[in-house]
C-alpha cells in the first residue's frame, strides 16, 4: 500500500506536465518521457513503473478512464493513439502509430521520415504480456490479445487474437451468445 502512496506523490509531481491528468490516477516512476503536453490521462488510470512515453510532432496519446498498465510499458505517437476505457495492458508491452521509412539506402533509419497510421485500442480489452501493437492497428471492444503476439491490422469487437503475425482465432457470437472458433480473417467457421 505504501508504494501506491509513493506513486500518488509521483503523479502529483508529474501531473502539471501532461495536457490533462485526472485523479485518482497514478503513475509509477517513468523511465523516459517526451511531449507529455500532448498526453491525456483520464480518471482511474494506473500505470506501473518503467513507463516510456513519447509524442512526436503533433502526436497525441489518450488513456481513457479505468485503464490499467503493467510495468515497462512503451508507447510512442506521432498521430492519434487512444487506449480505450477499462482496458488492461500487461507488462513489457509496446504500442505505436509510427513506422520508419527505410527506402533511402545509406541513410540511417531514424533520419528517414516517419510513416504515421493512427492506432486505437477499444474499451475493455486485455493485452497479454510482451505484446507489440504496431502502427495502424485498430482493436474493437473487448478484444483479448495473447502473450507475445505481434498485432497489426483491424480486428472486430469480441475477438481473441494470437500469434506472430496475430490472427483472430475466436470471437463472441452475439447470435448464439458463445465464444466460437473463427477463420484467420475473423469470420465464423461453418
Amino acid at each position: 500500500m505504501i508504494y501506491k502512496l509513493y506513486w500518488a506523490f509521483v503523479s502529483i509531481c508529474y501531473a502539471p506536465f501532461f495536457k490533462k491528468f485526472s485523479f485518482p490516477s497514478y503513475i509509477g516512476i517513468p523511465l523516459f518521457t517526451l511531449g507529455l503536453k500532448r498526453v491525456i490521462v483520464s480518471k482511474r488510470v494506473r500505470i506501473f513503473p518503467g513507463l516510456r512515453i513519447e509524442t512526436h510532432g503533433e502526436g497525441t496519446i489518450t488513456f481513457e478512464e479505468g485503464v490499467s498498465i503493467g510495468q515497462n510499458f512503451h508507447i510512442t505517437s506521432a498521430g492519434n493513439l487512444i487506449v480505450g476505457s477499462n482496458t488492461t495492458i500487461s507488462g513489457n508491452v509496446f504500442v505505436t502509430n509510427i513506422d520508419h521509412d527505410y527506402q533511402e539506402i545509406g541513410t540511417h533509419i531514424l533520419d528517414q521520415k516517419m510513416i504515421v497510421n493512427d492506432t486505437k485500442i477499444g474499451s475493455n480489452c486485455f493485452i497479454g504480456y510482451g505484446v507489440a501493437i504496431q502502427a495502424g492497428t485498430v482493436l474493437g471492444k473487448q478484444c483479448v490479445v495473447g502473450a507475445s503476439s505481434v498485432v497489426k491490422g483491424h480486428f472486430p469487437d469480441y475477438s481473441v487474437i494470437v500469434g506472430i503475425p496475430a490472427k483472430v482465432v475466436k470471437r463472441y457470437n452475439l447470435n448464439t451468445m458463445t465464444w466460437e472458433k473463427t477463420n484467420p480473417d475473423g469470420s465464423f467457421k461453418v
